[in-house]
């Protein structure tokens, strides 16, 4: 048997038209797809992009269609689906290493890439570290050194969102709308990473997220960032082709508890019943 582990995302640190292209950088969270793959029959309860993978994996190492037949797909995951949290890519790039693993065959981080973007747009959580990246064509991959340590407050809305079909809807005008936008998050971001500053961070995350409301609102929008406002927290981001948001802190300065307590407070757990506390990892297949 072989396996290999592949984070969730809490949605986007950023995403949009940034650079010519739609791009995006994922929030890696200790959330995790872990698939197992071995010799035998097909199990009924395998995803179906997870079956496709293996395939695909076969033909870029040469082997025999037929080999799928006889290779057992099986996987434990404690991520939430179509919110937001790159279930999907967890499940994929979990299943496209475990299928080389047993094949005795390693994928790099690149030629993952490239394998998962031709089943689907893709996370960059596949990367170790914080990666610009081009989910659409795997093209762009700039990786940041800097991995912030976070404390995420991550609300869950009941919304299901599937990401493919998002992808699919006309959207060039409204990302094109907001592309300096963007490319303000995007510099400060860049200041970020190089003073490792967790409220430019903040900042860069917020901005992404404000310009986000333009292709799909996120209830009590205004109301969260007031609340990032009100407790000094580093900032908000969202799933920008799901219905999660972050909020961004640092237990040992900011008071989770009472930040929970306000959310219950303003109601805004009406629209996000779930309430997570999650942390930031190292990305990449383990």
């Amino acid at each position: 048997m072989a396996e290999a582990s592949c984070p969730a995302s809490c949605g986007e640190l950023l995403q949009g038209w940034m650079n010519g292209g739609e791009k995006l950088i994922s929030c890696p969270i200790n959330w995790y797809s872990t698939v197992y793959v071995n010799e035998g029959e097909p199990s009924p309860q395998e995803r179906p992009r997870m079956r496709q993978m293996l395939q695909q994996v076969l033909s870029y190492f040469g082997e025999s269609p037929r080999l799928a037949e006889s290779m057992r797909i099986e996987f434990d995951s404690t991520i939430p689906v179509a919110k937001g949290l790159a279930s999907s890519t967890a499940d994929i790039a979990a299943t496209a290493v475990a299928t080389a693993r047993l094949l005795n065959r390693s994928l790099s981080a690149e030629q993952l890439a490239v394998l998962c973007v031709a089943i689907e747009p893709t996370d960059s959580t596949i990367f170790k570290n914080l990666t610009l990246f081009d989910h659409q064509t795997a093209q762009t991959q700039q990786h940041f050194p800097w991995l912030p340590t976070l404390d995420i407050v991550l609300l869950e809305s009941p919304q299901r969102i599937i990401t493919e079909e998002f992808h699919r809807r006309d959207r060039q005008s409204l990302l094109l709308n907001q592309a300096q936008n963007l490319e303000n998050a995007l510099i400060q971001f860049h200041l970020a990473n190089h003073r490792r500053c967790y409220y430019r961070l903040g900042e860069a995350t917020t901005l992404s997220a404000i310009a986000s409301e333009a292709l799909l609102p996120k209830p009590e929008f205004n109301q969260l960032r007031d609340l990032v406002e009100h407790w000094g927290i580093y900032g908000l981001n969202v799933a920008h082709s799901g219905s999660v948001v972050g909020l961004l802190c640092d237990r040992r300065k900011h008071d989770i508890d009472k930040i929970v307590s306000a959310l219950q407070e303003r109601k805004i757990t009406l629209s996000y019943p779930r309430i997570h506390v999650v942390k930031t990892v190292v990305g990449g297949v383990h």
